[in-house]
C-alpha cells in the first residue's frame, strides 16, 4: 500500500505509462493518466490520509463459440483493453463505500451477506455476493473504500457486470487474503454472485475471461471445472496497428436496441438444444453427431420443431470451430482464423437465428449492421453478431485501408461512438503499484 502522494508523484513522472500501455493500450495514455488521477482526487476527499493501492479488472470479448458454453461447448474468448479501475483502502469495519463517477455511492454491511430481495439487480447485490462467495469458501473479508472509474460501456456485450465482480473479488483477494485467490476461483465467485444476489441466470464465460485475461481457449464439458488453455497468437506483434499486428483492426458496434423484452427469446436457445438432445438420449448438445441428429429427427421436428434441429446443426459446428479459430490463431493463420468468423457468422444468422427477435420484424439493427460490413468492405473484412445476439453489438475485423470509410458509415447509421475499437489484454498487471524504489509505508 502507498500513500496518494506517492502515486500522484508516481503518476506525474510518467512511472505508470508503461503499464497504461499493456492494459489500456498506447493510444489511451492520456486517458488513462487522467483517470488515475481523478481517482486520486476522489479518495483524498473522500476517505482523507489512507493508505491505498489500484486493481483494474478488464471487459471481455467472445471471438468465438457463439452460444455453445451453456451447452457444455468450447469457447474463444478474450479480455480487453477497457476496464473498471480502481483505488481503494482497508476500512475499520465491514462496511464496504464505493464511489464512482455518475452512480450513487454504494454502502454494504457484509456482516450480512445473506441474499436480499430488495437488492436484486444492483450493484450492492454484486458487492454482498462476492463477499458471501469468499466466506462460503473459508475465505477472508472485511471492509474497503474505493474510488472507481469504468470505461466499459454498459449494454455494449462487453461484460461490464462481470468485469465489476472480479474488481471487487480482486480487492477482498488483496487487502484480506495475501493476493493468493486465483482467477479460477474469483471467476466462480463472481458468478455465484451474480447468478443467486443479483438475480441473473448468466453462463460462467464473462467471468473466466475477464479474471484470466489474455485469450482462451475455453471447454465447458464440466461447467464446473471448465479447462482452459492460453492462445498465443503466432503473430509479429510489431507489424503494424491492429489486431496483433494483421493489419486488421478489432471492433465492436453498438447497433442499440433495448435487451428488456428479450429474454424468452436469450432463454429459448439452450432450452431449444436441451430439449432437442434429450430427444436424442442425452442431457445437454455437446457429443452429438449429425448422424445421431438424423436419426431423431422426425421426434425433434415434432416434439421440439425445426428451429430445435437448426441449432443443434449451429452448435455442432460452432463448438468445432472454436478450437480451430484457436488453432489459426495459434499458427498465425489469419486468413483461416476470418474465414472461420465468417462461417460462424452465417451459421449464427440461418441456424441458431439469433440476430433479431420474430416478436419485432421490423427492428433488425443486427442484419443491418452485417450487411453494411459485408458491402462496405467485401473481402477485406468480416462481421458476426457478439454475445447473446437480438439486439446489441456484432464483432468486426477491419483492414486498416477500410478503417477510417468503415468508422465513418457506421456511426452515421448507428450514432457516434457506435464503433469501439478494441485490442486484448494480457495477464500480469491486475494491480498498479509504485515501483519498489519509492519508498513504502507498509504493504
Amino acid at each position: 500500500m502507498h500513500s496518494v502522494a506517492a502515486y500522484r508523484d508516481y503518476l506525474e513522472q510518467g512511472g505508470f505509462d508503461h503499464v497504461f500501455s499493456h492494459i489500456h493500450s498506447g493510444s489511451r495514455i492520456k486517458e488513462s493518466r487522467q483517470r488515475m488521477s481523478g481517482l486520486l482526487q476522489c479518495m483524498s476527499e473522500q476517505f482523507d490520509g489512507q493508505e491505498i493501492c489500484f486493481a483494474s479488472a478488464p471487459g471481455r470479448t467472445e471471438l468465438g463459440g457463439n452460444h455453445t458454453d451453456h451447452n457444455h461447448g468450447h469457447v474463444l474468448a478474450a479480455a480487453v483493453n477497457l476496464d473498471c479501475l480502481a483505488a481503494f483502502s482497508k476500512s475499520k469495519d465491514n462496511m464496504v463505500t464505493i464511489i464512482s463517477e455518475g452512480y450513487d455511492p454504494i454502502r454494504v454491511d457484509i456482516s450480512d451477506t445473506h441474499p436480499r430481495v430488495e437488492e436484486k439487480e444492483s450493484s450492492a447485490a454484486i458487492v454482498r455476493g462476492v463477499a458471501d462467495g469468499f466466506r462460503k469458501l473459508g475465505l477472508n473479508v472485511g471492509g474497503f473504500n474505493a474510488c472507481v472509474h469504468s470505461i466499459i460501456p454498459a449494454g455494449a456485450g462487453l461484460s461490464s457486470s462481470a468485469a465489476f465482480e472480479v474488481l471487487i473479488g480482486r480487492i477482498f483477494s488483496y487487502l484480506y487474503n495475501g493476493r493468493k485467490i486465483s482467477p479460477l476461483e474469483v471467476a466462480r465467485i463472481a458468478k455465484r454472485a451474480e447468478n443467486i444476489h443479483f438475480g441473473k441466470p448468466c453462463g460462467f464465460m464473462d467471468q473466466m475471461a475477464c479474471s484470466f485475461e489474455g485469450i482462451l481457449s475455453i471447454d465447458f464439458n464440466n461447467p464446473e471445472q471448465p479447462g482452459v488453455t492460453s492462445v498465443q497468437p503466432g503473430f509479429d506483434h510489431e507489424a503494424g496497428k491492429g489486431f496483433y499486428g494483421t493489419g486488421y483492426r478489432l471492433c465492436v458496434i453498438n447497433t442499440g436496441g433495448s435487451h428488456a423484452d428479450l429474454t424468452p427469446d436469450y432463454a429459448a436457445i439452450p432450452a431449444e438444444m436441451s430439449q432437442a438432445a434429450k430427444l436424442c438420449g442425452q442431457d445437454q448438445a455437446k457429443g452429438l453427431t449429425l448422424d445421431r441428429i438424423l436419426e431423431n429427427i422426425d421426434l425433434i421436428r415434432t416434439k421440439a420443431g425445426d428451429r430445435a434441429v437448426l441449432r443443434l446443426f449451429h452448435f455442432i459446428n460452432e463448438d468445432r470451430r472454436a478450437l480451430q479459430q484457436a488453432e489459426a490463431l495459434t499458427t498465425g493463420d489469419m486468413s483461416r482464423f476470418l474465414r472461420l468468423v465468417a462461417e460462424s457468422s452465417r451459421s449464427s444468422s440461418d441456424l441458431l437465428q439469433n440476430c433479431f427477435s420474430p416478436n419485432t420484424p421490423k427492428t433488425q439493427p443486427i442484419p443491418l449492421a452485417l450487411t453494411l460490413t459485408e458491402q462496405i468492405l467485401g473481402t477485406r473484412g468480416v462481421g458476426r453478431v457478439h454475445g447473446g445476439g437480438f439486439a446489441g453489438t456484432i464483432q468486426t475485423y477491419v483492414h486498416n485501408s477500410d478503417f477510417e470509410q468503415y468508422c465513418q458509415a457506421m456511426e452515421k447509421v448507428f450514432g457516434i461512438n457506435s464503433l469501439i475499437e478494441l485490442s486484448i489484454r494480457q495477464p500480469g498487471n491486475e494491480y498498479l503499484t509504485p515501483e519498489q524504489h519509492i519508498t513504502k509505508s507498509g504493504e
